[in-house]
């Protein structure tokens, strides 16, 4: 035992110092880990006050969901897809995070949204309030609505913003400036409800404090009454001759943005709020876009705005890619993984766009999906495609997909339940079914359903860890496994560090 302690001692630290006389150090794997172990040890902890922090979180985007659009990602670029490295993975720190809330093991967004917004866990379904709410109980709000990372940082001086693509008045971008008994409460409250005003009433008294400079997304339908028709038609959710958008304008002087002409328009230059609400309800998938911009370009300009505004102060700017959990509920990954890739674009001109000496951006999720992975995939076969066969003569998938034990091909990704089960509903509301054959055509098309188990409308949430990256002022405090009220805690000390 002596003897073979020593000897790995020996070898540890020969390792060290002749590293490049082991046989495999001329192979290519063995030169990318050393490079990675001199990149690691060279890394120093950035301890500056943070002036400006970004939030960016992707709705539903766990580490399964991560994956499938890593592997998109790289096989647009001609890659195998594995070994491509998304703007935020390239981030030097990062984390796991827990996800449940109080009342939940399988999470929602606003209470996730509440976590990281205001350093607390909370129930699923309410938003800027703690858990001693009851759900839809209005009565149950007072004295327990909690302040928000933007309230905080506007207190401070700061410039603060909101983009999402989903609506702006959703539960993720909600956690940026409302308090509310029920995540539902956009465009109203129920009658007797006389202790808070609807969540998007919240967002223009926000941005008439001056506590919100700029707002983008959608939900349009929220911010004006039914008698009114939005620009796109549609009538609105509100009462009749109600009209924030409106209010917004003629009492605020803010610059209201729709389509993508307005949206060139806007001024960045801090004089005035901006406003922008590109569809009736959640934006237009990244696949599907068009008279809207992309989450990158929102991004950007809420950047500038904010830089303007904020000035020596800086800024704080939440952004929500909000339509990946969509298109997961959906089952529809085609759209899941463009979504994702809109995000990483939006992350890396975020980055671009900032300074890593002070400012803290984060990437991160508030859950995960029911999101599965089949195997035995030889590499580069297709994220969105057939599971094919591993050659084990060479490195690339075979051209032969693999098959099940009822001798049928199966896609690489699918998931544990939603719209795309393979049991089928029959007269009595029992379910059977026999899985069809899918072909490579057929499962790469952008409108193809994953395969699922169990059948679901709507696919759901997961309750897995998802992950967070961090780059910039206190940044390393992003270590081993937290919970995701943790985020906020971060952010809060990197402002405020002496």
């Amino acid at each position: 035992m002596k003897y073979l302690t020593a000897s790995c001692f020996a070898i540890a630290a020969a390792s060290a110092s002749y590293a490049q006389d082991l046989p495999q150090a001329g192979n290519d794997w063995y030169a990318a880990g050393q490079a990675e172990l001199e990149s690691q040890l060279a890394k120093a902890d950035n301890t500056n006050r943070a002036l400006n922090i970004i939030l960016m979180i992707s709705d539903g985007n766990g580490v399964g969901t991560n994956y499938a659009s890593r592997l998109f990602a790289g096989q647009q670029k001609g890659g195998f897809g594995d070994e491509y490295v998304q703007p935020h993975e390239a981030f030097p720190n990062l984390a796991l995070v827990k996800t449940y809330n109080v009342n939940a093991q399988t999470p929602d967004s606003a209470g996730t949204g509440t976590a990281m917004m205001a350093g607390i866990k909370t129930k699923a379904g309410i938003v800027g309030v703690n858990e001693n709410v009851n759900r839809g109980d209005c009565a149950t709000i007072e004295g327990n609505t909690v302040l928000s990372f933007n309230e905080i940082m506007d207190a401070m001086g700061k410039a603060t913003g909101i983009v999402s693509t989903a609506r702006i008045t959703h539960a993720t971008p909600a956690s940026a400036y409302a308090n509310s008994v029920d995540r539902n409460y956009e465009a109203s409250v129920p009658e007797g409800c006389d202790t808070q005003t609807d969540i998007a009433t919240q967002l223009i008294d926000a941005m008439e404090s001056g506590m919100i400079d700029v707002a983008m997304g959608g939900g349009r339908r929220n911010f004006h009454g039914s008698d009114i028709q939005g620009e796109e038609g549609g009538a609105g959710r509100r009462a009749e001759g109600e009209n924030l958008i409106a209010r917004a304008t003629d009492e605020l002087g803010a610059h209201y943005a729709w389509n993508n002409e307005t949206f060139a328009a806007a001024p960045l230059d801090g004089s005035v709020p901006v406003l922008g609400l590109f569809h009736g309800s959640h934006m237009q998938y990244e696949a599907d876009r068009g008279d809207e911009p992309s989450l990158a370009e929102m991004t950007g300009a809420a950047i500038q705005l904010l830089q303007a505004k904020g000035g020596d102060n800086g800024f704080f700017l939440q952004v929500e890619a909000g339509r990946v959990d969509h298109a997961n509920h959906g089952g529809n990954l085609a759209r899941v993984v463009q979504d994702q890739k809109a995000m990483a674009d939006a992350v890396a001109l975020a980055d671009e766009l900032t300074d890593d000496a002070n400012t803290l951006i984060i990437v991160t999720a508030d859950h995960e999906h029911a999101i599965a992975f089949n195997g035995h995939c030889g590499r580069g076969s297709d994220i969105l495609g057939l599971c094919m066969g591993i050659d084990g003569a060479g490195v690339a998938a075979t051209d032969e997909p693999e098959l099940a034990d009822d001798g049928k091909p199966y896609t690489v990704v699918g998931y544990l339940n939603g719209p795309g089960s393979v049991l089928i509903e029959q007269t009595g509301g029992e379910y059977f079914g026999s899985r069809p054959v899918v072909t490579q055509e057929e499962a790469t098309d952008i409108d193809y359903l994953q395969q699922a188990a169990i059948p679901k409308s709507s696919e759901t949430h997961s309750g897995e860890d998802v992950a967070v990256y961090a780059k910039g002022p206190f940044a390393h405090l992003f270590d081993g496994t937290i919970e995701q009220n943790f985020v906020f805690h971060v952010m809060n000390y990197a402002a405020t560090a002496e």
